[in-house]
């Protein structure tokens, strides 16, 4: 038998380079990868949590952000129950990219799905680019929710996911 109640899909999207393997690692292992480089197609990590006293299994895919891989990533988002879609505050392009990001979760994903807008450094706000109430304004539009992480100093890495399980 499964020592698990509930299994939840998690994938992140995003440019590449706005941390979201950072973010996975920080909650799955609880450390900072420094110098990570970008993720080739996709990588998949396990997470089991206890959530209100029932064990939640989380899979969490960590799709690769660069535009050569985006053919691919669209399979990854089959049957997803969260996504996480990320940018980087001090780049903002990558905040400009979320539309499409946002466009491809809404198209290839179920209606029921829960998604989470978030931007990542924020232990890097001296060099900010998008101010968190632009990314605010797009969760509501988009009605969902919006969130600022650090996963270097593990800042509300820990709250996004568990929101999601």
């Amino acid at each position: 038998m499964d020592d698990y109640s509930y299994l939840f899909k998690i994938i992140l999207v995003g440019d590449a380079n706005v941390g979201k393997t950072c973010l996975v690692r920080q909650f799955t292992k609880g450390y900072f990868p420094p110098n990570q480089g970008p993720t080739i197609g996709v990588d998949f990590t396990i997470k089991t949590v206890d959530v209100d006293g029932e064990k939640v299994k989380l899979q969490i895919w960590d799709t690769a952000g660069q535009e050569r891989f985006r053919s691919i990533t669209q399979s990854y988002y089959h049957n997803a129950d969260g996504v996480i879609v990320t940018y980087d505050i001090t780049n903002k392009k990558s905040f400009e990219s979320l539309p499409q990001w946002l466009d491809d979760t809404n198209r290839y994903t179920s209606k029921d799905v829960l998604i989470a807008i978030v931007g990542n450094k924020s232990d890097l706000s001296t060099n900010r680019k998008v101010d968190f109430h632009h990314a605010e304004a797009l969760a509501e539009k988009e009605n969902t929710v919006a969130l600022e992480t650090s996963a270097k100093e593990a800042d509300n890495v820990e709250l996004l996911f568990m929101s999601l399980a």
